[in-house]
């Protein structure tokens, strides 16, 4: 059966001295499977966009800015993990300029700047996949990561990824 994912991009956006990162606490919607968790910004890719438009789109939507540099940083493949055992595969960005003054809220949430230390150390509640790319999201060493991270019960049970 050939593999038939939901499609999404998901951003981290830094701060303009590259010291914080502006990410949703999802903390405004009863039932939302992310609720109480802080994420990147981002979500499903439209049928008529690139991924690039897609992620513009997003951060745009979400947070009020427009996006004038950012990177394709990887993607991860993440069988199970939506709200019914979707699948996703998930096109990875850091925004490093953008134009405009992002919003403090939006309907999923609060806009927070978080300290990248903070950040890169799990000091606030986040899926706990997290841990395993978030750190590649800031390395010099590589420029792309591709990953799958199966998830089972809203666990990730393994992790996989290869340089490119």
């Amino acid at each position: 059966m050939p593999y038939q994912p939901i499609l999404g991009t998901l951003g981290y956006i830094l701060s303009p001295d590259k010291e914080k990162v502006l990410l949703i606490h999802r903390n405004s919607r009863p039932g939302d499977e992310h609720l109480g968790k802080y994420n990147g910004l981002g979500g499903k890719i439209e049928a008529n966009e690139d991924i690039v438009a897609s992620m513009k789109r997003e951060i745009l939507e979400e947070a009020g800015i427009q996006c004038t540099e950012m990177t394709l940083r990887g993607t991860i493949s993440w069988p199970g993990f939506g709200k019914n055992g979707e699948d996703w595969l998930g096109f990875i960005f850091v925004i490093t300029q953008f134009e405009g003054t992002p919003y403090t809220q939006n309907d999923e949430g609060t806009l927070e700047w978080i300290e990248v230390r903070r950040f890169l150390n799990m000091e606030i509640p986040m899926w706990a996949g997290d841990k395993y790319f978030i750190p590649l999201l800031f390395t010099q060493t590589h420029t792309q990561f591709h990953g799958i991270m199966p998830y089972k019960n809203g666990k990730p049970v393994s992790w996989n990824f290869s340089w490119l």
